[in-house]
């Protein structure tokens, strides 16, 4: 499961510097004031900017229920077999969203991987309760 969360992580600061590198590059190339980014408002973004920023945002959304039960799976269940696939599919899952939303954007497609990713979630805090719980 750690390597799991870690794989997240590594996601998240990958894209984080994606992001990074998209801001500087539009503003080293004129297409944005770097004023904008005070308030994060006031003028029309280039859309990499948004694709790169909406990408990274998608990372502190779902993700935050996996590191919570993962975090509770170490604790309550290590040994959890079906909890160690679902935390695998649910990583998976992310960066297959996020190479969707980074690269050809097809709404059906993220939405298919984001949905996958949630129920993927979802089950893992229902066995997570049903096993400790009931």
């Amino acid at each position: 499961m750690i390597i799991a969360m870690s794989a997240m992580i590594f996601l998240t600061s990958v894209i984080g510097l994606l992001t990074l590198m998209t801001r500087i590059n539009s503003v080293r190339s004129g297409e944005m004031n770097p004023a904008y980014f005070k308030s994060m408002s006031g003028e029309d973004i280039p859309d990499a900017v948004k694709v790169t920023s909406r990408a990274f945002s998608n990372q502190f959304e779902v993700p935050i229920l996996f590191y919570v039960v993962t975090v509770l799976y170490l604790f309550l269940m290590p040994f959890d077999t079906l909890g160690f696939i679902l935390a695998w599919l649910f990583v998976f899952s992310r960066y297959v969203h996020a190479y969707i939303h980074l690269s050809y954007n097809h709404i059906i497609h993220r939405l298919l991987a984001f949905l996958f990713g949630f129920i993927c979630v979802i089950i893992m805090w229902i066995n997570l309760l049903i096993n400790n719980f009931f």
